[in-house]
């Protein structure tokens, strides 16, 4: 469909696409007439119809020459009218102030009385209000107008927040055509139904009112300076509106490039999480990496890639990536030897339960920092394959451990979780071994390693989290599963957790426990539910039927529990960051937890789940296996009797030490 273009129109374009010159003497001719009649109309104001052209207009016009040059020397001449602001509005009307009290004086020096004095200042009021009127006018004209567009070309969009950045916006949105806001939603009662920038705000009570009676598209929160906790309120508000939300960048990313149409950003998921991000200490952050050979396993993982890029951020001498996904190691060198030529990055595919490739690695490269994060952490998964899951979680952990102590490595950091908490899975249960091991790794006398443990919750976005899950189900038309609907968890960002993980072992002494301050934890079906209103849908229930994504509620699986635990007691203190904290774990000497580890891993070996949940069940206080019936645990009960074995496992035949020298080295034959 054609538009004819209406005559404002094409004298904006006509503007526009003057030269600059061209356009300060446009300007400059509109004032030159425009204010000796200015000075004349006050004239008249004071004086009356009769004597007005008192002053004459070789008066007028000296005046009108002075306060142009006065605007020349504030700077309102040199001013692009489509962005001119306050400021320089002020700057012109202290200068005008300025050539009347030089009139003024000069007419008391001299004893000039054929102008009254009152007039100067009227003129005063009536040339500034010209000079406002004019360029407000001219902004309108070049910025408002824009092309004409059919009404239903443009998605019609509802602002959150009626300040000063939801106006920037509502007249970005103009400007481009793209958008067309429609009306503010703000939470202050003071301002429902008035008028801000051309538009309605209404209270927020009323949005899913307004947003299906005005058929709006888009729902943008416009409120950059609004904490998490305000943002996920506001989020959970808009959540009944079934439109999709989206929301400004914040004040801090905002600050360069000013508000546009291009500040809008879909919701993260980051901005569910209900507390401010926790931000890196630089001198933490960079000490274990700055200038040292760094090691991280399990680096084409989630979180190892992560740890990967932000040690590159902070100048290491080299980096030494270990995984044994191929092309997990190939995407994430792929990745920093683009953002990084030039430097050392070095690609080691392998499995962390080998120690003849980890001691290669520590021995040829002289590694100053490890950081463990390679482990199995699917619960379910690991759940099923308990002896995998078990010895690459708990045979990993002491591999490095012994390799970091023998090889001399400054600071090794075992990457745990808070499953480890009073587990109730297997994962949860190995992942706390491989905590027992690193702190009796940091018992051992004579170590020059300094062995510290970080525990986190879920973090947003990684590979086997929630929240890639969900939206996969959104996309394919859903179920959405919950395991249960008062299930809870905390979650952190991927990028918070490898800045913990850095600043972690920065701050360790030997054999600490470092726990981040989530804030609180987060209810997964709310997460569904926010995740299904960003895409502009409906939950679909009982009591609305109609409606598009449905979450359905499957049970807790195997190992799983209702929330999770960050600490084992309430002895947890203040570190050196403000928002991690450390906590001291019961420990087993290393020498007797080498001898039950020597008996797991064996078990282990022989994919004797029974007695490898019965093993793990001795070494982690507090661990029930779900899988285990009450006959299989006395089955194995009977079975460590009859091998001579005591209850606390304190006595391993020297058979099995062998036998696990065999573990740990599978290409040496066993003398």
């Amino acid at each position: 469909m054609n538009y004819k273009l209406p005559s404002t129109h094409l004298l904006r374009r006509e503007l526009l696409s003057l030269r600059r010159t061209a356009k300060v003497i446009t300007m400059l001719g509109a004032d030159i007439l425009a204010l000796p009649c200015c000075f004349q109309l006050a004239m008249l104001l004071r004086v009356g119809p009769t004597d007005f052209l008192l002053g004459g207009w070789t008066t007028s016009t000296v005046i009108a020459l002075a306060s142009m040059l006065a605007f020349r020397i504030a700077g309102l001449y040199d001013a692009v009218i489509r962005f001119i602001d306050f400021r320089l509005l002020v700057g012109a009307g202290m200068g005008l102030g300025a050539v009347i009290l030089a009139f003024y004086a000069a007419a008391a020096y001299f004893s000039y009385h054929g102008i009254p004095h009152t007039a100067l200042v009227i003129y005063w009021f009536i040339a500034l209000s010209y000079v406002a009127l004019s360029r407000m006018s001219a902004r309108l004209l070049l910025c408002e107008g824009g092309a004409l567009q059919p009404k239903d070309s443009s998605c019609t969009v509802a602002i959150y927040g009626a300040g000063t950045a939801g106006v920037k916006l509502a007249l970005a949105m103009r400007r481009s055509g793209k958008y067309r806001p429609l009306c503010f939603f703000d939470d202050m009662a003071g301002l429902d139904r008035r008028n801000v920038a051309g538009l309605t705000v209404f209270h927020s009570s009323r949005i899913a009112e307004v947003v299906d009676r005005r058929g709006i598209d888009m729902v943008v929160i416009a409120i950059p300076s609004a904490t998490s906790d305000q943002r996920r309120d506001i989020l959970y508000r808009t959540r009944q509106c079934n439109v999709p939300v989206k929301t400004l960048y914040s004040m801090l990313e905002l600050a360069d490039v000013g508000i546009t149409t291009h500040s809008i950003r879909d919701v993260k998921i980051e901005d569910l999480l209900g507390r401010p991000p926790i931000r890196p200490q630089p001198d933490l952050f960079a000490k274990c990496v700055r200038g040292q050979n760094v090691l991280v396993t399990g680096a084409g993982g989630s979180i190892g890639s992560e740890l990967c890029r932000q040690i590159m951020s902070v100048g290491p001498s080299e980096l030494h990536m270990l995984d044994h996904s191929e092309y997990a190691l190939y995407a994430i060198e792929q990745e920093l030897a683009g953002r990084y030529p030039g430097k050392l990055i070095r690609c080691h595919l392998g499995t962390v339960c080998d120690s003849d490739v980890v001691e290669r690695i520590l021995r040829d490269n002289a590694i100053d920092t490890i950081y463990h994060a390679a482990a199995y952490k699917h619960v379910p998964l690991v759940e099923s394959n308990v002896a995998e899951g078990v010895r690459a979680n708990v045979l990993g952990a002491q591999v490095v451990a012994d390799a970091a102590s023998r090889f001399h490595v400054k600071t090794c950091v075992l990457i745990s979780t808070d499953k480890a908490v009073r587990p109730t899975s297997i994962m949860g249960a190995s992942k706390r071994i491989a905590e027992l091991i690193f702190q009796a790794a940091a018992m051992r006398s004579g170590s020059r390693t300094t062995y510290c443990m970080v525990r986190f919750g879920n973090v947003l976005g990684s590979s086997g989290s929630v929240i890639p899950l969900f939206k996969k189900q959104i996309a394919q038309g859903g179920p959405i599963t919950i395991t249960h609907p008062d299930v809870v968890r905390y979650f952190m960002s991927i990028p918070e957790a490898a800045q913990l993980v850095m600043q972690a072992g920065a701050m360790a002494t030997g054999g600490d426990v470092f726990v981040m301050d989530m804030g609180e934890q987060v209810r997964i079906a709310d997460l569904a539910r926010t995740l299904i209103a960003m895409c502009g849908l409906s939950e679909k229930s009982p009591s609305n039927p109609d409606g598009d994504i449905e979450i359905r509620f499957v049970g807790l699986r195997p190992g799983e529990k209702l929330y999770e635990e960050l600490f084992a007691g309430n002895d947890a203190v203040p570190s050196r960051h403000p928002r991690i904290m450390t906590t001291s774990e019961y420990t087993v000497e290393p020498e007797q937890l080498r001898q039950q580890l020597a008996y797991l891993l064996l078990a282990c070996s022989s994919n004797d789940r029974n007695m490898i949940l019965f093993l793990v069940q001795k070494l982690v206080r507090g661990y029930t296996p779900h899988s285990m019936t009450t006959q299989a645990r006395d089955k194995t009960a009977d079975a460590e009797v009859a091998n001579g074995v005591t209850s606390d496992l304190s006595a391993i035949p020297l058979a099995l030490a062998n036998r696990q020298a065999a573990i740990y080295h599978p290409r040496k034959a066993i003398k």
